[in-house]
């Protein structure tokens, strides 16, 4: 309320708004019972992934795409594919090998955390819904929703010490570099440990 009063033009302080509802009789609002979106990550995180993607200009000044899945609880990182016309078509086709890929594990995912590009069709959406997995998707313009699966943590590691020439390029380098990853890079959230 007090901030409310202040972009109105009334300099107030928080602690005489405090005051005169105090003495009207209105008490303070209850405090939220529903977990916050940060609890929430925290206790369903192994049946947790993520998806987003990673754009990269080529040593041709080419723009190639790739579909970068992140596990929340492990951390583990997968590369889904990577291609210079992702459209939803392409998108659904990588939801499928990732399923394969992940093989036993994909049926503890329930989640899978996705932002509002327009690759993300209602036919990729489909291929999890099929597995049971519910589709959380980003708020409109709020980046950090997704924060855990964002491609600026792969830049330090490969995009920015590699001049990618082509699709099968960057398809090699990102796959060693996710090897290292996921078998010999500590994380914090993990106690210092590496995925694997």
């Amino acid at each position: 309320m007090q901030g409310e009063l202040v972009r109105l033009g009334h300099p107030i302080a928080a602690s005489t708004v405090w005051q005169i509802l105090h003495a009207a009789g209105i008490d303070p609002v209850p405090r939220r019972t529903d977990p916050t979106r940060k609890q929430f990550l925290a206790a369903q995180a192994h049946g947790i992934i993520a998806v987003d993607f990673a754009h990269v200009d080529t040593l041709l000044l080419r723009r190639l795409y790739a579909l970068i899945v992140i596990e929340h609880g492990t951390r583990g990182v997968h590369l889904a594919g990577v291609t210079a016309h992702p459209d939803g078509a392409w998108a659904t086709q990588a939801a499928r090998k990732l399923l394969m890929d992940l093989g036993q594990r994909a049926a503890s995912v329930k989640f899978l955390i996705r932002d509002r590009a327009g690759q993300f069709t209602g036919t990729f959406d489909a291929v999890f819904a099929a597995e049971g997995v519910r589709i959380l998707v980003n708020p409109p313009q709020a980046a950090r929703a997704n924060a855990i699966c964002d491609h600026r943590h792969l830049a330090p590691g490969v995009l920015d010490r590699l001049l990618i020439v082509n699709e099968r390029h960057l398809c090699q380098g990102l796959t060693e570099y996710l090897r290292h990853c996921n078998a010999a890079r500590p994380h914090r959230a993990l106690g210092q440990l590496s995925p694997a």
